[in-house]
């Protein structure tokens, strides 16, 4: 597998669009930690699941028992049925027009959230051109021009909010700070995207949260304002911890979620992986299953240079998610 093109490369690559049938059926979500001088962060009921799992993303040499959004085999069963669930409710909501729509292009809202110690870069203080950068990153990811298959969604910026709060800093996955920042700082509905970019805790590059069906302030993502296109995060600066915690916003699990067993992440078209791929492997093969590891795609924990896709069968996933959760 050959490494992800550079942006120059990506704004000259053309993918054909192909028309992707709106799918109804049960989803799975996902997150990746990266691998570098971070370290690593673990990842049919009605009732929606309690917990509010969110994926991080760790680098080498980090333990994966730090990753929020690593789920257990029953958590994931959880996720699956509620998104049945969700998607019976949606299509008895619209009379069942639903099911046989075309797939539309999906523009999400974006409202962007730098949390600094102090006016300094190193207190936090990210420029404007890293998170416009960022967006870029996620429009090329998302529409296929980087080399995978194109999905639904584009990105669209429509606020930078800068908040300087030295007890916010660094922002401590599952704290009480973070709930009171998030609970504060939120905006907007199910469709609109809030990121919080700032220093994190225990060396994680980020973390999101899954959709559900009743939103709460903590829906969102968060990433190292480092890891934006641009930023100090050597080998994981080139914004793709966003397009990664962003697919787990969007529904999808790592490639490598359930091992080389069971359905694992739930996409057919993702070859069964045994673990998290870290750095830039070649001919990385951790399962009998037809197929070499998903290294290059966006839900594994390879390094930035290395990620350059999503599947059909993710996009299928997402826009299946999104019709389910986050559809006004």
């Amino acid at each position: 597998m050959g490494l992800r093109p550079n942006l120059l490369t990506r704004r000259a690559a053309g993918v054909a669009s192909t028309t992707l049938a709106l799918l109804l059926s049960t989803a799975a979500v996902g997150v990746l930690p990266a691998a570098s001088a971070f370290s690593a962060a673990p990842g049919g009921s009605c009732a929606e699941p309690t917990d509010v799992h969110s994926d991080a993303r760790v680098a080498k040499g980090g333990s994966t028992k730090l990753d929020p959004n690593a789920l257990t085999g029953k958590q994931v069963s959880e996720r699956e049925a509620d998104l049945a669930a969700a998607l019976r409710e949606r299509a008895a909501f619209r009379g069942g027009a639903q099911a046989a729509a075309p797939l539309a292009t999906v523009t999400v809202p974006v409202v962007v959230h730098v949390i600094q110690r102090d006016s300094t870069r190193a207190g936090g203080n990210i420029p404007d051109s890293m998170i416009n950068s960022q967006i870029t990153v996620l429009n090329q990811a998302y529409s296929g021009a980087t080399g995978g298959a194109p999905t639904a969604f584009s990105f669209q910026l429509t606020k930078i909010n800068r908040v300087t709060n030295p007890s916010w800093y660094p922002i401590v996955y599952g704290s009480s700070a973070e709930r009171q920042m998030k609970t504060a700082l939120r905006e907007g509905g199910k469709n609109t995207l809030n990121i919080y970019l700032g220093e994190l805790s225990d060396n994680l590059l980020g973390w999101a949260t899954f959709p559900k069906r009743k939103l709460d302030s903590m829906d969102g993502v968060v990433a190292l304002g480092e890891s934006l296109p641009g930023g100090t995060a050597t080998n994981y600066n080139e914004g793709d911890t966003g397009t990664h915690e962003i697919g787990h916003w969007l529904n999808l699990y790592h490639t490598f979620q359930g091992g080389c067993k069971g359905s694992g992440d739930g996409v057919d078209d993702t070859p069964a992986e045994a673990s998290a791929a870290y750095q830039c492997p070649t001919g990385r093969d951790t399962c009998s299953a037809a197929g070499l590891d998903p290294i290059t795609n966006f839900m594994d924990y390879t390094y930035d240079s290395c990620m350059y896709q999503f599947t059909p069968g993710q996009a299928s996933r997402m826009i299946t998610a999104w019709n389910a959760y986050r559809a006004p």
